[in-house]
């Protein structure tokens, strides 16, 4: 079992602690209960929390989030989607998909359905995730 992804938000008056955890094979609820366990014994002893929190632990899901080079270099040749914080200058809409086909620390490249290829700059991309298909 790995740890996916941490964050801390504040959502209305209440903070949450999130912890998304992964495994070859997928994660079950009982890998979610054991993990949040050990996580909470451990927090709790450590107490470098000073205000109340919730904390959470589940899997990143299908269309899970990408936000560490490790999650775009799992997800070379998988479908994604996301926004931009501002429109591309030829494009104009802030929302996009394509087969992730390479990164570096400062662009995501992505070929789009046309088979054209579009390189976003990382610091411009707000949210990019998998794409989920049904």
């Amino acid at each position: 079992m790995r740890v996916y992804d941490v964050e801390y938000v504040r959502e209305g008056g209440d903070c949450f602690l999130r912890c998304y955890i992964d495994k070859d094979g997928g994660v079950t609820i009982e890998d979610c209960e054991a993990v949040s366990r050990l996580l909470s014994d451990a927090l709790d002893a450590a107490d470098f929390i000073p205000e109340a929190y919730t904390l959470e632990v589940s899997s990143p899901g299908l269309g899970r989030t990408l936000t560490k080079d490790r999650h775009f270099a799992q997800s070379i040749g998988e479908e994604v989607e996301g926004t931009l914080f501002r429109p591309m200058a030829e494009k104009g809409p802030k929302a996009f998909s394509g087969i992730l086909r390479s990164f570096t620390a400062d662009t995501v490249t992505l070929e789009e359905e046309d088979g054209s290829e579009i390189v976003l700059e990382r610091k411009n991309i707000a949210k990019i995730r998998l794409a989920i298909d049904f």
